[in-house]
């Protein structure tokens, strides 16, 4: 199993009173922060989510330009797109084609290109699509034109959602033939999709890690006869959950009790609202209750939660790999979580936990597409 970060600039109330008017900016600043850290811990991928409008819940609107800094920043770590927004009415598919060449350039072969269809309607009706269903015919029809415009140099299309004379969209990848193909998933429809289309998988955990089990097995099952949209075929999924891994796990247990990760599990469903709901989820600004610390003790002691001290957080990380996912990512500054704790926690992680899963120092992502389609 991998290992990455999700990053999201998200800004609960919590950590704006702290902050103040700084708040904004600061948390941009600890999100670079995070990538630095999990880089030099040894963690393989950074996601960057793309949302607009969504006040407490995500600032990182601009996740081409912010993951363009972040490559200057770092060696190894690989810089996804978690996700780019694949509407036209949000990303005319040309600039997105331009974007992804351009970030693939300027990290020499680091960048991962996540897709999506956004996943709120307060975004979707921001750029004025009224109705969320037509986004799934939106990313069927953008995704494979996007490939296209790598490949030609007199392109053009004549489309449901878009259309364009001939142009030549530039500049071309940097990696042969283009960066992997990722796509966001929260259904056992785009699970199959994406199998069906040699894509990798994006998704987030809200409950046990065996829920993923029947999905990504049947993933694994179909993708062996996938017609991949791009030139080679992405076999991978990854999950998003929470981490704090610490060497005293009785104090990872209070500070994970004050850090709002029920808020932020609050705003989820506030504002992804294409998301299943599940029951007795209250209506916002009241609040997911947060978990009593026998709770919490409870779910470090069954593997539940990554949380505690090295061997606490491996026991749960177990329970994901047990899950045939072949990547982890943690969220972890989708709380009030500062950003000092959260250096640590990497640290730790990668110092204790990572080199226990990930003894392979090539990226999946990279070898697989080596192994298909050459260097």
């Amino acid at each position: 199993m991998e290992f990455g970060i999700f990053n999201a600039v998200s800004l609960l109330p919590q950590y704006r009173a702290a902050h103040g008017a700084a708040a904004e900016h600061d948390r941009i600043m600890d999100e670079l922060a995070y990538i630095r850290a999990a880089d030099a811990a040894g963690f393989k991928y950074s996601w960057s989510s793309e949302h607009h409008f969504l006040t407490d819940y995500s600032h990182l609107s601009a996740n081409e330009s912010f993951m363009a800094f972040a490559a200057a920043q770092t060696k190894n770590i690989h810089l996804g797109s978690g996700i780019f927004n694949l509407t036209p009415p949000a990303n005319h598919p040309a600039r997105i084609a331009e974007r992804v060449a351009m970030l693939d350039h300027l990290s020499e072969g680091r960048f991962e290109f996540g897709t999506g269809r956004g996943s709120s309607t307060t975004e979707q009706k921001g750029f004025g699509i009224e109705d969320q269903e037509l986004t799934r015919e939106m990313v069927a029809e953008t995704l494979p034109q996007i490939v296209r415009m790598w490949k030609e140099e007199d392109y053009s299309y004549d489309g449901k959602f878009f259309s364009m004379p001939t142009r030549n969209i530039l500049p071309k990848p940097y990696t042969n033939p283009h960066p992997p193909l990722w796509v966001a998933a929260g259904s056992p429809g785009t699970f199959e999709m994406a199998a069906r289309q040699g894509l990798g998988v994006l998704c987030f955990a809200f409950g046990k890690p065996e829920g993923f089990a029947p999905l990504i097995e049947k993933y694994k099952k179909d993708i062996q006869n996938a017609e991949p949209v791009g030139d080679y075929v992405n076999n991978n999924v990854m999950i998003t959950t929470q981490m704090l891994c610490l060497e005293d796990g009785g104090r990872a247990r209070d500070v994970f009790a004050d850090i709002d990760s029920n808020v932020h599990l609050s705003l989820v469903f506030r504002y992804l609202d294409t998301f299943p709901r599940p029951p007795g989820v209250p209506d916002w600004p009241n609040v997911i209750p947060p978990s009593t610390p026998e709770q919490i003790n409870k779910n470090i002691e069954s593997g539940l939660i990554a949380v505690g001290s090295p061997d606490e957080v491996a026991r749960s990380i177990q329970r994901f790999a047990d899950t045939g996912a072949d990547q982890l990512s943690f969220g972890m500054l989708s709380s009030s979580m500062p950003i000092e704790l959260c250096e640590e926690a990497v640290a730790t992680f990668g110092k204790h936990v990572l080199p226990q899963f990930d003894k392979d120092p090539v990226h999946s992502t990279k070898r697989q597409r080596e192994a298909q389609v050459g260097a």
